[in-house]
């Protein structure tokens, strides 16, 4: 008999049908066995009678997380259409075959068929591959599988071209110290900290473009909002007028984004009480007067001209009280902590650049790029780095580009903030940070 999953059960009542998944947990009442059994589409009831006589010897075997494969006759479950607490819905299924496809091991370390586990980071992190079964961990990664999807389907719509550029490079993106070397072959190469130099490439060969791949940085973080390896949506666009064609290009985008998710995770948002915004227009303020703000309204002074995590959560907070909103563009940060690539402004101590901050925590940079030669060499020298070590680089800009920029967008910080998670570990599948390499 073919397979039919579960959520397709309810339009085959009065058949018999045949289901596979795993025992999310077992009930026994009397003689009867109760079996609640999930598959990628859902969870439906079961219920094994001693009448089945060879059926109910085996569920007797049954514990949670077994694999098993089910015969039996789809029915209309008394009250189950109108009863909204039963999370397994309005059809049961009476086995009258029963076999167990694979067994656990041993004991379970942790009891996933639970509503709210309440784990610790640490062993929420070591069982992985067990702990992401829990129907409220599992809604994490199906809400940032939306992320994916809408964040591409926006941009082709756009005319951006997809590309995919290498993760191991000859010279260090961003230059700093923030990067992995590794040993290729008989040289040293490095894990890309961005694709930054090939997504500018790709305005010289596309126009448009964008990515959606691993990163690498290597900084010695213990936050929760940092991990040492991450996806990032990233897109770059040629013929600019200025950088605010970019947050205009990313402000469509996000606004998209969260719509998607909003029509389509509402199950999975339930679980968090979580909401997505509202885009219509995002604020943007020089980060020069985000800073003034902080100081006039919450005491809070720099020393130099940039801002912190605190700044961040409190210039969120400003703008939600102001404007109603859960983003703001920051804008025109110091040329000495943006790369050697930023296009200066008029004022060539700050530059046409800008974060994306979402519910107190940046998750995007972007702005434009130098697309001059000669500007761009001497630039790489001012920032204390040799043109020699980016001659493939440079190269791009020797054969005519024109004015472009774009962003770099954290994927894991959006899903973090949409859920309000503690750690962005928690929207990671198998996070990576200073300590684990393992799972």
């Amino acid at each position: 008999m073919e397979r039919t999953i579960i959520k397709d059960a309810s339009e085959k009542i009065g058949q018999n049908i045949r289901i596979k998944g795993w025992v999310k947990n077992r009930r026994d009442h009397g003689k009867l066995i109760f079996m609640d059994v999930r598959d990628r589409s859902g969870v439906v009831q079961v219920v094994i009678i001693p009448d089945k006589e060879e059926a109910y010897e085996m569920a007797k075997q049954a514990r949670s997380e077994f694999v098993v494969d089910i015969e039996g006759l789809a029915k209309s479950r008394p009250g189950g259409a109108a009863n909204e607490k039963i999370s397994t819905g309005s059809v049961e299924i009476e086995a009258g075959k029963f076999s167990i496809i694979s067994a656990t091991k041993d004991d379970l370390p942790v009891d996933v068929s639970v509503d709210e586990m309440n784990l610790n980071l640490e062993t929420l992190l070591n069982y992985r591959s067990l702990t992401v079964r829990n129907d409220k961990i599992n809604a994490i990664f199906k809400i940032y599988a939306r992320l994916i999807q809408s964040y591409g389907d926006f941009l082709r719509s756009k005319d951006f071209l997809e590309i995919k550029s290498p993760k191991i490079l000859s010279s260090a993106t961003e230059g700093g110290a923030n990067f992995f070397k590794i040993k290729y072959f008989d040289r040293d190469a490095f894990l890309a900290q961005s694709p930054q130099f090939y997504k500018q490439a790709g305005v010289g060969l596309f126009e448009r473009v964008f990515e959606i791949g691993t990163v690498f940085r290597a900084e010695p973080h213990y936050t929760t909002r940092h991990v040492n390896e991450y996806v990032s949506l990233d897109a770059e666009m040629g013929f600019i007028e200025s950088f605010e064609d970019i947050m205009a290009q990313m402000e469509k985008a996000m606004a998209y984004i969260f719509k998607f998710i909003g029509d389509t995770c509402q199950d999975e948002l339930e679980k968090y009480g979580a909401s997505v915004p509202e885009i219509k227009t995002i604020p943007r303020i020089k980060l020069t007067e985000a800073l003034a703000i902080l100081e006039k309204e919450f005491g809070k002074k720099v020393e130099k001209v940039d801002i912190d995590p605190e700044g961040e959560r409190l210039i969120c907070q400003w703008a939600k009280e102001k404007y109603g909103s859960d983003l703001i563009f920051l804008t025109h940060y110091p040329a000495s902590v943006r790369p050697f690539y930023t296009m200066p402004s008029k004022d060539p101590q700050y530059t046409e650049s800008f974060d994306l901050l979402f519910r107190g925590v940046e998750i995007a940079t972007g702005g434009q790029r130098i697309h001059d030669f000669n500007q761009l060499e001497n630039s790489i020298k001012k920032h204390g780095l040799n043109p020699k070590d980016f001659k493939h680089y440079l190269d791009i800009f020797r054969h005519g580009m024109p004015p472009h920029g774009g962003w770099g967008l954290g994927s894991e910080r959006i899903v973090q903030k949409i859920l309000g998670l503690a750690s962005i570990k928690e929207a990671v599948l198998f996070p990576r940070d200073v300590k684990r390499l393992t799972p």
